[in-house]
């Protein structure tokens, strides 16, 4: 038996052409993003309009965002995969899709706790100062 031909080499535009389509599709059809994408967008606009927001806290922010962001697509593309691989029900299966539910939510306690450290106390100086 013959080993299959390489596969040809794709090229970085055809990369990330794929990684955004992939970013689309795993959106597709996922309620949580519609909880994430607007907590985010409320995140940066209020880090904009409060004056102490310091670099290393934006990087925090925006790397915050970006690991809850990523969670949720992998906990899709795991999904997508259990839905061709495994397609009936089985109790290992469920658990293994709880299991990456429950690190998305991880994720997102973490990144609510560091927002709150993050914002605050300048946002809570701007209340006060009214």
């Amino acid at each position: 038996m013959n080993p299959a031909p390489p596969e040809k080499r794709r090229g970085w535009v055809r990369k990330f052409a794929d990684a955004f389509f992939g970013i689309g599709r795993g959106m597709r059809g996922q309620n949580s993003f519609l909880v994430h994408l607007p907590c985010a967008v409320a995140v940066l606009v209020l880090a904009a309009l409060l004056p102490d927001i310091s670099r290393g806290d934006w990087c925090l922010l925006i790397l915050c965002i970006s690991v809850v962001i990523a969670a949720e697509l992998f906990n899709s593309a795991i999904e997508h995969l259990v839905a061709v691989v495994h397609p009936e029900r089985h109790p290992d299966v469920g658990a293994a899709l709880d299991i990456a539910s429950a690190a998305v939510l991880i994720c997102s306690w973490g990144a609510a706790v560091v927002g709150l450290i993050v914002l605050g106390p300048p946002l809570w100086r701007w209340v006060m100062s009214y």
